[in-house]
């Protein structure tokens, strides 16, 4: 188990920490097991050595944080009764095989600081399902995940949250259920359905419950969260919800500089909101060809000018775009 970090970052950090990418469509680039609806818990089944190596791809192009493949282990993938028999097994198995990449990655030395593994912790429902979130459920759900995780990970991360309730019974459940200081992030997604609104201010940024960003800004802040970020959404407006993120933190005065932000968005095609026919378990979602490592890392650029310190991807950006995020953010030192 690792030991305990308090904050993993420096006073004077000039350069945003970098994230991996999306696991499962680099699982599916690999040619490992991959389908709907189990996604990435498929190949966590049935290939654990390509889950591995898939984040020695991230490690390699210079991800210092890998998020565990856990995502998928959650009954709206795997199945009630799968999930109930293997859940927990599923979730241990993802933090172990984390740790067997970085042990990979650092040829069994002792870390310094990086890199890092956090470990996921899904929305139960379903992405982008917060009508289909209770706390209940979600507690039935989350809590095998959280102790299966918990003797592997670095740091905890709710991620894909589509309402401040999901979010919120997240963190109560790892702080009930684990007795270390870890570092707790919580990541939502954002309504994307008109980019263009957004980016012009037309309208608020909202999560994709409908709660608008600033309340959920300032749930963080009480939670007392060290690194609030936005995912799996379109990169097009990440930019202006981090600037509506760093007016609520100057409006709460310095007490809370310590709440780093981050982002990490999604490559999915511009038009992938028109199928509204599909669940979030039914298709794989087509990508933006466009978003080349060179676009999402001129997008990063202007993410880490908004305030974004943690900078990274989600569905559909590869090594590749890891890379040239590391190579864009590389420390002059």
């Amino acid at each position: 188990m690792p030991s305990s970090i308090t904050s993993i970052f420096p006073d004077n950090a000039r350069t945003p920490l970098i994230l991996d990418g999306g696991m499962g469509r680099e699982l599916h680039r690999m040619g490992a097991p991959f389908r709907q609806p189990e996604w990435s818990a498929l190949s966590l089944m049935e290939r654990p050595d390509l889950v591995q190596q898939a984040h020695e791809n991230f490690l390699k192009a210079g991800a210092q944080v890998i998020t565990s493949n856990s995502y998928a282990v959650v009954p709206f993938h795997i199945g009630e009764e799968r999930f109930a028999e293997q859940g927990e097994t599923l979730a241990r198995l993802s933090g172990h095989l984390g740790r067997q990449a970085i042990a990979a990655q650092t040829n069994g030395e002792a870390q310094r600081t990086y890199p890092l593994l956090a470990g996921s912790l899904p929305p139960t429902g379903g992405s982008y399902r917060p009508d289909l979130f209770t706390p209940q459920q979600a507690e039935a759900i989350l809590t095998p995940l959280i102790s299966g995780l918990a003797p592997s990970v670095d740091l905890w991360l709710a991620e894909t949250q589509s309402s401040i309730a999901e979010l919120q019974t997240a963190h109560r459940l790892v702080r009930q259920n684990t007795d270390d200081t870890r570092p707790f992030w919580g990541s939502f997604t954002l309504d994307d359905s008109d980019p263009a609104a957004l980016i012009h201010q037309h309208a608020p940024v909202c999560l994709r419950s409908g709660e608008r960003l600033e309340e959920a800004v300032k749930a963080a802040l009480r939670l007392k969260l060290e690194a609030l970020l936005f995912n799996c959404s379109d990169p097009r407006i990440m930019e202006v919800a981090l600037r509506t993120a760093r007016n609520v933190l100057k409006a709460h005065g310095d007490s809370t500089t310590t709440l780093q932000l981050g982002v990490y968005a999604n490559g999915f095609a511009h038009n992938h909101h028109e199928d509204k026919g599909q669940g979030a378990n039914e298709s794989i979602t087509p990508l933006d060809g466009t978003l080349t490592p060179q676009h999402y890392g001129e997008f990063a650029q202007r993410w880490h000018e908004a305030g974004a310190n943690i900078i990274g991807g989600c569905c559909g950006i590869g090594p590749e775009h890891i890379t040239a995020l590391a190579t864009r953010f590389s420390s002059p030192d």
